[in-house]
């Protein structure tokens, strides 16, 4: 950016006059990459209390399948035992190809160690389950 700057003269001996706009183009980049750097830490920070539960009433209905899973990690199909994840697959095999398929509903233990569940639900996966649920119990009221 130049200036021209007239004397008091007849214009002969003109002074010209330049503001050196580098630094300051150089200062502001900075910035902006700063700020772009720092935006995205700080909106991803901000302290959120999110929902605990979920609340939903589900109807149980007779052809769903319930697999329980106590607390010393024994699976059971309903109330029968199964002795391994082999003969819960064959049972689940039968149920999978009713039309419409049953939902499975997996009551999980609260102490229970989780490779418990996570053996009936690589059964439900190898034994073609579309729809596999969790049950849980409401928290108390008031609480």
């Amino acid at each position: 950016m130049a200036m021209n700057i007239g004397s008091a003269d007849d214009g002969e001996d003109t002074v010209m006059s330049t503001i050196n706009t580098t630094p300051l183009v150089d200062v502001m980049l900075v910035m902006l990459i700063i700020f772009l750097i720092t935006i995205p830490v700080v909106t991803t920070s901000v302290p959120v209390t999110l929902p605990k539960e979920r609340i939903e009433v589900r109807e149980t209905k007779p052809e769903n399948i319930i697999i329980s899973v106590d607390q010393a990690g024994r699976i059971f199909y309903y109330d029968t035992p199964i002795k391994n994840v082999d003969a819960l697959v064959e049972r689940l095999k039968k149920v999978s190809a009713m039309k419409p398929q049953p939902e499975v509903q997996v009551r999980g233990d609260m102490s229970a160690r989780y490779e418990g569940v996570g053996k009936v639900l690589l059964a439900c996966q190898r034994a073609g389950i579309v729809k596999v649920a969790f049950i849980t119990e409401p928290p108390a009221l008031g609480g």
